[in-house]
């Protein structure tokens, strides 16, 4: 690419100060984000067949047990009141979402995941795992240091998730393979935006490495 894009802009935030690298943390959590059947299934009005993503989270999700990292599960659902009503201001912008109601099909966690009564389910109203939730201070009372972003979609709960999980004071990665958008286009822009300014977007076998690392440390200890 030329002009604005590639490597022009990579060096414009270079030498405006973007893009360093954050540590990978002693005991980072995995947050997935809104893997929920309306998002990861292209027969709901909302979703988008998201298959690979969640594979690659049910993955991520199996070695962290052996680190005994903790996992968090978010999903978006509202009652039948909120969806009917006028009350939460984002269903006036994205009308399409009043169909995520709480006890549905479309809100209820994609069955390919590995999900177990150990595991912490958040319930939101928003796009952002950690606003108007407990989540910051689940993953504080955890002793955790990092966070590990997966889930749906990419532009948005998981954009204003890891943009949250920094602002909370955790050192945050996107792990790539594990997320997923509508489109490329806005995809691709999230992800570049994350990298410059919020987060590191990683490849899933770097992070797996890292997992697995911390596992072993945790055999030893």
């Amino acid at each position: 690419m030329s002009g604005l894009h590639g490597v022009a802009v990579d060096k414009v935030y270079a030498a405006a100060g973007f893009g360093a690298a954050v540590p990978r943390g002693h005991r980072p959590a995995i947050v997935v984000v809104d893997l929920s059947r309306g998002f990861t299934e292209d027969r709901f009005p909302t979703g988008a067949d998201l298959s690979t993503v969640v594979a690659a989270t049910a993955r991520l999700i199996e070695a962290g047990r052996a680190a005994r990292l903790p996992t968090v599960f978010t999903t978006i659902a509202y009652s039948p009141a909120e969806a009917a009503g006028d009350a939460v201001a984002w269903l006036r912008k994205a009308p399409g979402m009043r169909a995520l109601i709480e006890g549905g099909e479309a809100a209820s966690l994609d069955p390919r995941l590995p999900v177990t009564a150990t595991d912490h389910v958040v319930v939101k109203k928003g796009a952002s795992a950690f606003f108007g939730t407990t989540l910051a201070a689940t993953l504080t009372a955890a002793g955790c240091d990092a966070v590990l972003v997966c889930g749906a979609t990419t532009s948005g709960c998981v954009r204003a998730t890891a943009v949250d999980a920094v602002q909370s004071g955790f050192d945050t990665l996107v792990v790539r393979e594990c997320v997923g958008d509508r489109a490329t286009g806005p995809h691709d822009a999230a992800l570049f935006d994350l990298q410059a300014k919020y987060a590191d977007v990683v490849g899933l076998d770097e992070v797996l490495a890292h997992v697995r690392g911390l596992a072993s440390t945790e055999v030893t200890a």
